[in-house]
């Protein structure tokens, strides 16, 4: 798993009956470097963000523009976060606080890797497990697997997880794969999506307007 650091100072807040003896009991703020990795998104697309060499404190995924995170202590949503600011990184600085503090734990990376699922041989199911399944869905869901097809996208875990959900997903034009929103691979306005596909520009926009008729 390919990782990236990103070194932030963590905010914790002590009381003065703590550490700040001789200060008249007020409460102050101690700023406490807490380097920390966000991890490559798992098969479920979400984020392990890990501490020291393999600590994993938790890990952040999105739904509907939400972002929650699974720690020790059990699952939290974050809500949206401030506008210009990445989820990941709002999940990210929050889990290094808690950490910080105490208040969760960490595991480790090989644990959570072991635990994780594995791709399914074959179809995978027509919705997420979290999408209701009512006719609207259904029908969102198929024109969704057919715009993969299409455009040699294939769904290796889960079904279609609403249009601006992460959908892990692996490009059959070369070796990527990690998560993508149906709504930026759908086109806008009668236009096909772009050609680059996904980070590292695949086999090339050329050979892939080629093979694709939808862009000839």
């Amino acid at each position: 798993m390919s990782t990236q650091l990103l070194e932030r100072p963590t905010a914790i807040t002590v009381s003065g009956d703590q550490s700040t003896a001789g200060l008249g009991g007020n409460t102050i703020t101690v700023e406490t470097a807490t380097p920390y990795r966000v991890g490559a998104p798992d098969i479920q697309c979400r984020y392990p963000v890990i501490v020291g060499e393999d600590q994993v404190i938790g890990r952040a995924y999105r739904w509907h523009r939400d972002w929650f995170v699974i720690t020790t202590k059990g699952e939290h949503n974050l809500r949206r976060p401030p506008k210009g600011t990445p989820g990941t990184d709002m999940a990210a600085a929050h889990l290094a606080e808690e950490y910080a503090a105490g208040r969760i734990g960490a595991v480790p990376l090989d644990q959570v890797l072991a635990e994780a699922p594995t791709p399914l041989c074959g179809p995978v199911p027509l919705l997420h497990p979290r999408m209701p399944i009512n006719d609207r869905n259904i029908e969102s869901a198929q024109t969704a697997f057919a715009g993969l097809a299409a455009h040699h996208w294939r769904a290796v875990l889960t079904g279609f997880p609403g249009s601006d959900n992460h959908w892990f997903l692996s490009c059959e034009l070369c070796p990527w794969e990690g998560p993508k929103f149906w709504s930026h691979l759908r086109g806008r306005n009668g236009e096909p999506p772009s050609a680059r596909r996904h980070k590292g520009g695949c086999i090339g926009e050329d050979k892939v307007r080629r093979l694709i008729p939808a862009y000839q």
